[in-house]
């Protein structure tokens, strides 16, 4: 258990005795592909961290229509809203893959947090970092067209892996669904951003052939 800890940068300044506490408290536990790790209201009694997998954060309309706000991966945490907030989940999260999670209960953090007012501290700088994220996620829905978000997301991986060339762990109907529109209007968006030689793709490589392009793109300076 301390050794899944290292996956987690949150937890990662923390002291030995401090890691070692932490991992006395968590549990392990193992979903499959497609299985729900918990539903939208169910009771918000802990958080989780990823092991290994993958695990999407979505809500769903009145009608069935699914807006994905987060998918997250192995040394990343989720519901930690929970840890504060002390109430119902308010989204739900999905196992994209088969995935091993660690779970930590709300009330037995709690009280490690009081012990050590440097994990509430991290854990607080982690949830800033969530509300800028989801702040210009919201912008970005609500005031760019389609190709400046695919864009701006291209963009963004550029940034956080340091390369022009990567791998889109999302599948088309996935990526749709975090970006706010439907498949078959994505289809179009990225074919003509290869027709237009802004981008190459071979199966789900990407590769950014035109960077300054992509950010006029993303800026809304050019239209696709």
């Amino acid at each position: 258990m301390s050794q899944d800890l290292q996956l987690f940068p949150v937890f990662a300044s923390l002291e030995p005795d401090h890691q070692k506490a932490l991992s006395a408290i968590a549990g392990s536990r193992h979903f499959k592909a497609n299985q729900l790790v918990f539903q939208e209201n169910d009771p918000g009694e802990g958080f989780y961290g990823i092991v290994q997998g993958k695990v999407k954060i979505f809500k769903s309309s009145p009608l069935g229509k699914e807006h994905i706000l987060h998918i997250f991966g192995p040394g990343e945490i989720f519901a930690e809203v929970a840890v504060f907030a002390g109430r119902n989940f308010p989204a739900t999260a999905l196992c994209l893959e088969d995935t091993k999670l660690l779970f930590f209960p709300r009330k037995q953090f709690r009280r490690l947090i009081a012990q050590n007012p440097d994990l509430g501290l991290n854990l607080l700088g982690l949830l800033s970092m969530r509300l800028r994220s989801m702040v210009a996620k919201v912008e970005e829905l609500s005031l760019k067209e389609v190709p400046a978000r695919m864009a701006t997301h291209l963009l963004l991986i550029r940034e956080n892996l340091g390369r022009d060339q990567f791998h889109l762990d999302l599948n088309k109907s996935q990526l749709a669904g975090f970006l706010g529109t439907i498949p078959e209007t994505l289809s179009r968006v990225i074919r003509k951003m290869k027709e237009e030689g802004f981008i190459e793709i071979n199966g789900k490589e990407v590769k950014l052939l035109d960077v300054p392009g992509l950010e006029e793109l993303a800026a809304g300076v050019l239209r696709l």
